[in-house]
């Protein structure tokens, strides 16, 4: 039976790690191009565990483990049924083979873009914890939300900008990412994370995200048309719609030019958005 994740306790490395004070050593260098931004705050990884509910026994998705920082946390939670991670980084994927000896955890070294996520539904719902790498958040974020059937919950680790994008209702920088995530999930906002919670420090502050998998999403009429016709809207964030709507195969009504056109989709709720999609869609 594993034992209760113990908040006070430091971590235990084996092998030739044992007896350092600090989870760091003479390793592979991390690689920018991968956006390798190592996490090695305890209260950071205290705040990611305590937001998943642990009532009970789950199988977590981690995407990038680096050097297993908080691979071993996760491991060590009483809640941790089983652990899959997906790490592109072959010589960062030995460190962590050679680090932790657990026969729950099952390490891929593949892009998790590039991955079979439909190989998890044999064992579905899953717990996602994860670091995401800031190069490729929005493909990532696209991924989760394509696969949302696949979750219970997941708490991850995203660009502060990106977090406040996402949790947007109206205004500046909000997105079509915004609104697929606000119709599939609830979401909340965690602690707040300065760059020297990690090794190296990344130049912008980053933020804890929980999610939640809606039961129920709206139904929208004619889905499958609905995202494309959305990204038009938001074609050129700061225009007006009558100027995104401009050569596209949409026409607006005189009524709808008249209530809509002077208008930017960021002023939109995900709901009024909707409702302009059922009126173009009926003219």
């Amino acid at each position: 039976m594993n034992k209760p994740y113990n908040k006070n306790k430091k971590f235990e490395l084996k092998g030739p790690y044992k007896g350092k004070k600090k989870f760091e050593h003479k390793g592979p260098r991390k690689k920018k191009a991968l956006g390798q931004h190592f996490l090695r705050s305890r209260k950071i990884v205290d705040d990611i565990l305590d937001g998943v509910d642990d009532g009970e026994k789950n199988n977590v998705l981690e995407i990038g483990c680096g050097d297993g920082f908080l691979t071993q946390a996760i491991l060590d939670c009483a809640y941790c049924e089983k652990l899959v991670v997906y790490e592109v980084d072959q010589e960062w994927v030995k460190v962590v083979q050679d680090k932790i000896d657990d026969q729950r955890l099952e390490l891929h070294c593949i892009d998790a873009l590039k991955a079979d996520w439909s190989a998890l539904k044999t064992d579905k719902p899953w717990v996602m914890i994860a670091n995401l790498p800031y190069q490729i958040t929005f493909p990532l974020l696209s991924k989760i939300a394509e696969n949302r059937e696949l979750f219970r919950e997941g708490v991850i680790m995203i660009q502060e900008e990106v977090a406040q994008k996402l949790v947007a209702t109206s205004g500046r920088g909000r997105g079509v990412l915004s609104c697929v995530f606000q119709r599939n999930f609830d979401m909340k906002l965690l602690s707040k994370v300065p760059p020297e919670a990690f090794s190296p420090p990344p130049k912008v502050f980053s933020r804890l995200l929980h999610f939640r998998p809606r039961a129920n999403p709206e139904e929208i009429p004619d889905e499958e048309k609905f995202w494309p016709f959305l990204k038009i809207c938001f074609r050129f964030p700061r225009q007006k719609l009558k100027n995104n709507f401009n050569g596209s195969n949409y026409k607006l009504s005189d009524e709808l030019f008249r209530e809509f056109g002077d208008l930017r989709a960021q002023q939109l709720t995900f709901q009024e958005l909707v409702n302009f999609w059922v009126r173009v869609k009926a003219q």
